[in-house]
C-alpha cells in the first residue's frame, strides 16, 4: 500500500495563519513566559522571606530546567502516540496546576518539586507548540520565519503580563508570605492562556496528522535519511551554551537591579519592556531565520545576547540597563526560533519532532547548569555581577561554536 501524505491538506489563508500563530503563542507564554521567567520577579521576595542563599534560589530554576529536560525526553514518545494538539493542551493544564500548587508551600523541598513538575509540563507545551508552528509555517510559503517568531514571541506576552501582575499582587497581598498570592495569580493567567489554545489545537491537529506506514512503524523509521546528529553537533553545542548563559540573566537580573537600588516601578518597567521586545522580535529576525540554513543566525544572536548580559555589569546607568533589557528581549527567543528554523531547513518533515526535541534537550541541559553556577558565583565575593560575566562568556563561546555549523 502506498503511504498516505504526511499532513492532511488544510486551506489556510495568510491572515488566518497569523491569527493561528498568535493564538498558538499562548503556549509559549505559559511554558516560558510565566512558568519559567515569572520566577525572576518572585526570587527577591521569596529569598528575603525564606532566608535562601543565591545558590538555593538559583537551584529552584535548576529544578525547573531538570523537569524541562525530563519532559523533553518524554515528548517524542508522547507525540508518536497522541496528536500534538492534545499534548499541548494536557501540558498547559498540568503547568497551570503546578503553578498554583507552588503557592501552598514555604519549605524548599516541596517548592523544588513543584518547580520540577512545572518544568516537565512546560516542555510538553513548548515542543508540541513549536512543532505545530513549524508545520503551520510549511503551509504558508514565505512566512515561516514570521510565524515561528510569532509563536516563540508569545513568551514576551507572558513576561510582560508577569511584570505587571506580580508586583501589583505583592503590594496588595496580606503578610506574611505575600508572594504565595502571586503564584495563584499566575496560575489564573495560565488558565486564560490555556483557554486561548483550544482553537489552534483543534484546527492544527488536522495539519499535524501522524505519518503511518503499512507495517505501522513510527514516522522516523519510515524515513531513510535519519537525523545525522554528528553533523548538527556545532549547533547543538552552541544552543546548549545558550541555555547555560541566557538563564543566568533571566533568573538573576531582577535581583541585580534590586541590589543596584532600583525600585518596584523601575523593575516593572524594565521587565515589561523586555517582554514587549520579545514580542516585537518575531518581525525583526524573520528574514534572518528564513535565509540562514546553517548556524549563522544562532551565532549572531548568541553574540548579541552576550553583549546585552554584560551591559548591566559594566554600569548601573538607567538608560544602559533599559537598553540591556530591550536588546536581550529582542534577541533571546529568536535564538530558540533559529533552531526550529534550522531543523525545518535541514530535516524532512517526519523528523521535525525528533529534531526539535533534540535541541530542546540540550537547551534544558544548559539551563540545569546555568542558574546553580551563577548562584554559586553570586554567593562569593564577586556577587551577582561576576555571575553574569560567566553567563556572557558562555553565550560568546556558544556563538563561536555555532558559527561552525554548516547546512546539511
Amino acid at each position: 500500500m502506498p503511504s498516505p501524505p504526511p499532513f492532511a491538506p488544510l486551506s489556510i489563508s495568510p491572515l488566518r495563519s497569523l491569527w493561528l500563530a498568535v493564538a498558538l503563542s499562548m503556549g509559549a507564554a505559559i511554558s516560558l513566559g510565566i512558568t519559567r521567567f515569572a520566577y525572576a520577579l518572585l526570587l527577591p521576595p521569596m529569598r528575603e522571606d525564606l532566608g535562601w542563599s543565591y545558590a538555593l534560589a538559583g537551584g529552584m530554576n535548576t529544578g525547573n530546567a531538570l523537569g524541562y529536560l525530563l519532559g523533553a525526553l518524554a515528548t517524542p514518545s508522547l507525540l508518536r502516540r497522541a496528536a500534538p494538539g492534545a499534548v499541548l493542551l494536557v501540558g498547559a493544564a498540568m503547568a497551570t496546576v503546578f503553578m498554583g500548587l507552588s503557592g501552598f508551600f514555604t519549605q524548599a523541598a516541596p517548592l523544588l518539586v513543584q518547580r520540577l513538575l512545572a518544568g516537565g509540563a512546560s516542555a510538553l507545551v513548548f515542543i508540541a507548540g513549536g512543532l505545530l508552528a513549524a508545520r503551520l509555517g510549511a503551509e504558508v510559503p514565505g512566512r515561516s520565519g514570521l510565524l515561528l517568531g510569532l509563536y516563540y514571541g508569545g513568551t514576551g506576552w507572558g513576561i510582560s503580563l508577569s511584570a505587571l501582575l506580580v508586583p501589583a499582587v505583592l503590594v496588595a497581598a496580606p503578610a506574611p508570605h505575600n508572594w504565595t498570592w502571586a503564584w495563584w495569580a499566575l496560575a489564573l493567567a495560565c488558565v486564560a492562556a490555556t483557554t486561548a489554545l483550544l482553537w489552534p489545537a483543534r484546527v492544527l491537529n488536522g495539519l499535524a496528522a501522524p505519518v503511518a506506514t503499512a507495517s505501522g512503524t513510527p514516522p522516523e523509521a519510515a524515513v531513510p535519511d535519519r537525523v545525522r546528529w554528528r553533523a548538527l553537533a556545532p549547533a547543538l553545542l552552541g544552543y546548549g551554551l545558550f541555555g547555560v548563559g541566557y538563564i543566568g540573566y533571566m533568573t538573576f537580573v531582577v535581583a541585580l537591579l534590586r541590589e543596584q537600588g532600583r525600585g518596584a516601578g523601575e523593575v516593572t518597567l524594565f521587565y515589561a519592556l523586555l517582554g514587549l521586545a520579545v514580542v516585537l522580535s518575531s518581525r525583526i529576525w524573520a528574514g534572518l531565520l528564513d535565509r540562514s540554513r546553517g548556524g549563522e543566525a544562532l551565532a549572531r544572536l548568541n553574540a548579541l545576547l552576550g553583549v546585552a548580559t554584560i551591559l548591566p555589569v559594566v554600569t548601573g546607568a538607567w538608560p544602559v540597563v533599559l537598553a540591556s533589557g530591550l536588546l536581550f528581549g529582542g534577541v533571546f527567543l529568536s535564538v530558540v526560533a533559529s533552531t526550529t528554523a534550522l531543523v525545518r531547513h535541514n530535516l524532512p518533515q517526519a523528523l521535525w519532532a525528533s529534531g526539535i526535541s533534540a535541541f530542546t534537550i540540550v537547551f534544558a541541559a544548559g539551563q540545569i547548569v546555568g542558574p546553580t553556577v551563577v548562584g554559586w558565583i553570586a554567593d562569593g565575593p564577586g556577587g551577582l555581577a561576576r555571575g553574569l560575566v560567566f553567563s556572557a562568556c558562555a553565550l560568546w563561546v556558544g556563538a563561536l561554536v555555532a558559527w561552525r555549523q554548516r547546512p546539511l
